[in-house]
């Protein structure tokens, strides 16, 4: 059996769900909202847990192989005392049931969260041998100030782009940042970046030894030239494209190197068509992707999820 950690929400997971079913193959989805409604147990050994819902029971022997994706925060009925501390114990099984997954999982969270540690993927990107854009992640302008003598400037977060408003921080093209700047450089450290002149953004889904280059035409709308996420627009052409291959031998390696079977990395395709590393998603979005192009990922996906249920 397979077990699909995630939330109700999630559109992504839908197509795995499609896939499984196609292939009569059973499964699990738990959307981490519900758990409160499940019963839990926990041995002392790895693979003694269970979970059981409305009669139903299934436990770490019958599950070989697992996709955690985006649980949600466990939500209660009538819960007002408390609260806090009842979702921070199901918050706390939760994890532990994760760890009990680790070598079952297509990312296991423990590897998703190390790996999306941005400073580390451009180092491990830089000794893998992408080429990257000229970088300082700092909160000094002290050290901004000789590196922008060499080029124009783009700005984007370490970690978080969502503020508490839930407005969306994107990469920004600042062009240079003054003394007068100081204080406001001083709040938190920040990527700053070379603008690269871009023919077009590539998103390449690695699945396994497979991957899925596509060619995002941002450049043909002024909003979406340094951040194609910016406006939200729908309708941005999206293209399965051929790359060289040291380069997806380099995006596979670098998706095993971070202990990922599954990974969205970012690249920038210049004008003399070298090929730029940004960085990579251990969790990324791609139903999108399969939508816009049909390429076959959810399939690839479940292909993986087979091969590791074979491990096991």
């Amino acid at each position: 059996m397979y077990l699909l950690i995630t939330n109700k929400q999630d559109v992504t997971m839908d197509f795995i769900v499609q896939e499984l079913e196609r292939r009569c193959l059973p499964y699990l989805r738990l959307n981490t909202e519900d758990i409160a409604s499940y019963f839990v147990s926990f041995g002392v050994r790895k693979n003694d847990w269970q979970l059981e819902y409305n009669g139903t029971a299934v436990s770490g022997k019958n599950i070989s192989a697992a996709y955690f994706r985006r649980p949600g925060n466990p939500e209660f009925d009538d819960l007002a005392e408390h609260e806090d501390y009842v979702r921070n114990e199901w918050l706390a099984a939760l994890k532990s049931l994760y760890w009990r997954m680790k070598d079952k999982f297509l990312n296991s969270p423990s590897d998703i969260l190390l790996s999306e540690d941005k400073p580390r993927q451009l180092s491990e990107a830089y000794d893998i041998g992408f080429n990257l854009p000229g970088t300082i992640i700092t909160n000094n302008f002290e050290k901004i100030a000789p590196f922008q003598k060499e080029f124009s400037l783009i700005a984007k977060p370490l970690r978080q782009a969502i503020l508490g408003d839930e407005s969306v921080v994107f990469t920004s093209s600042i062009g240079s940042v003054s003394a007068k700047d100081s204080s406001k450089i001083s709040v938190c450290p920040c990527i700053f970046q070379q603008e690269i002149a871009k023919k077009y953004d590539l998103r390449i889904t690695i699945v396994g030894e497979n991957a899925y280059p596509v060619a995002i035409h941002s450049q043909t709308n002024l909003e979406t030239k340094t951040d194609w996420r910016k406006g939200g627009y729908t309708d941005i052409k999206h293209t399965l494209v051929d790359i060289p291959s040291n380069i997806k031998n380099m995006c596979i390696a670098l998706t095993k190197r971070l202990g990922l079977r599954f990974s969205a990395i970012d690249l920038i395709v210049d004008n003399n068509n070298t090929y730029w590393f940004l960085e990579i998603n251990p969790n990324g979005q791609w139903a999108w992707i399969e939508n816009q192009t049909k390429a076959p990922i959810s399939k690839a996906i479940v292909d993986e999820l087979v091969e590791i249920s074979h491990e096991h």
